[in-house]
């Protein structure tokens, strides 16, 4: 059995994450020692890594709790996971897409920019003024609200 820190250490997870994913459901609620203390096995050990890799590929947590659910019945068609699956690599593919945008318009600014004044600073003047930038397609997918 071990202790959340040292689920948290062998895992790669911070304690507010793990507890976190416990009062949300992704984890099952822990047993207690005599002292109060959370202990965990195997199993929830094995179910955050999977959660953490899932949310290191860019699966958000309803993603990962419909597939937490599907690994739970091992015995049925993984044509579900697979449309999880490909609907996330679709959302990569379209960050790819606005973050090459984006790479380009930032680039377009620094060699613009002739290290001068700010009062003629290249990129101090398109980041005040939207409309001197090259494509409209470049926002950063982190800044957009997710649901």
């Amino acid at each position: 059995m071990l202790t959340i820190g040292k689920l948290g250490a062998a895992a790669g997870v911070k304690v507010p994450t793990i507890r976190y994913y416990e009062q949300i459901g992704l984890l099952p609620e822990a047993d207690r020692s005599a002292g109060n203390q959370r202990l965990y096995g195997q199993a929830t050990l094995d179910r955050l890594a999977f959660i953490r890799h899932a949310r290191d590929l860019g699966f958000r947590l309803e993603a990962i709790r419909d597939l937490l659910s599907l690994s739970d019945s091992p015995h049925q068609s993984c044509a579900a996971a697979d449309i999880i699956a490909r609907a996330q690599l679709a959302e990569v593919e379209s960050r790819i897409v606005r973050l090459t945008a984006l790479k380009a318009e930032l680039e377009r600014m620094v060699v613009q920019c002739s290290g001068g004044r700010i009062a003629n600073c290249r990129v101090i003047e398109v980041l005040g003024d939207h409309s001197l930038c090259a494509t409209d397609d470049h926002h950063h997918p982190e800044m957009e609200a997710t649901p």
